[in-house]
């Protein structure tokens, strides 16, 4: 028999936030420093200044499901 306490959900749903919010920042973080990127980083990259704006411009909720923790 497992026993949830309601501290329990709750220092859980703490932690979830937290990380969503973190994931969220860190998404938008990446996506403005690939908009700084010269046209050098970018080509090592595999994209060109066009995918990377239109990359940065992405909301921070529009993130790959691999980029999530």
């Amino acid at each position: 028999m497992t026993l949830t306490t309601e501290s329990h959900i709750r220092r859980s749903t703490r932690k979830s936030l937290r990380t969503a919010l973190f994931n969220a920042w860190a998404v938008w973080r990446q996506r403005r420093r690939l908009q700084q990127l010269d046209d050098a980083a970018l080509k090592d990259i595999g994209i060109n200044r066009s995918e990377a704006r239109a990359e940065a411009r992405r909301p921070f909720w529009d993130a790959p499901e691999t980029w999530r923790t």
